[in-house]
């Protein structure tokens, strides 16, 4: 039986040991929540295993959880539901620009809050280096669903959230590709009527390695879920009907 902490930090790798590690040392540096890392990765060949050594050398405890399945999404999930702490934030593994407001999202959380989208089209927060067809997909859909629904945030499609056991457990996630499960839970959190929340957050395109963001082999589940978040509003689609 692991020991409870107030905040886990989800984080879905995949052959990222050496900036694992860097980011690791970040957070031990930056992070004032008590927390517990989870790194969710696919399968024995993952190279995070080259350093299970320097795992152990941090003040939290750092836990390696196996995907049962392939892919980021069921990755997330088995993150999601590993443990008991009151809340769990899933972070990119390559997130060097956001470590200072993991403290903040929790704090919002305390708030009785739900879910804390870290937000790039907020006051304070960017998005730069986006290709073009992902920029402009990303930012139409997070606009037109803060405008034509109740969804109370400008970044509907950030994968980078906080989510509180109270959803978790109220919720089963039907999500299987990508990272449709963050706006399912977004969504269905809205429909349940719970509270959201959001604070502003840096992204850059990443400068080494390869994205695994499958943006048109993903896309029909995140319409489903974007229509799903509108019939909420335009449908009076509520809790029951979750």
């Amino acid at each position: 039986m692991i020991d409870k902490v107030p905040l886990e930090i989800a984080i879905p790798i995949y052959n990222e040991g050496e900036k694992v590690i860097k980011l690791l040392e970040k957070f031990q540096n930056v992070i004032k929540t008590k927390f517990r890392v989870l790194l969710c990765y696919d399968d024995e060949n993952d190279n995070i295993f080259h350093y299970t050594d320097n795992l152990k050398k941090f003040d939290f405890e750092v836990v390696l959880v196996k995907n049962l399945e392939k892919g980021p999404c069921s990755a997330i999930k088995q993150g999601l539901y590993y443990g008991d702490s009151d809340c769990v934030i899933v972070y990119p593994a390559d997130d060097f620009l956001n470590i200072s407001i993991i403290d903040q999202m929790y704090l919002s959380f305390k708030k009785n809050n739900d879910i804390v989208v870290a937000s790039r089209f907020i006051k304070g927060g960017s998005m730069i280096g986006c290709p073009l067809i992902k920029s402009i997909l990303v930012r139409v859909a997070s606009s037109s669903l803060y405008i034509l629904s109740s969804i109370p945030v400008r970044d509907a499609s950030n994968g980078f959230r906080l989510f509180s056991r109270k959803l978790l457990n109220t919720i089963t996630i039907e999500s299987k590709v990508g990272f449709a499960y963050s706006l399912e839970l977004l969504t269905k959190c809205n429909r349940l009527k719970l509270n959201i929340s959001e604070v502003p957050a840096q992204w850059e395109e990443r400068s080494e390695g390869s994205s695994r963001f499958k943006i048109f082999k993903w896309l029909p589940e995140y319409l489903k879920w974007y229509f799903y978040g509108l019939c909420t509003t335009w449908l009076k689609k509520g809790p029951q009907d979750v």
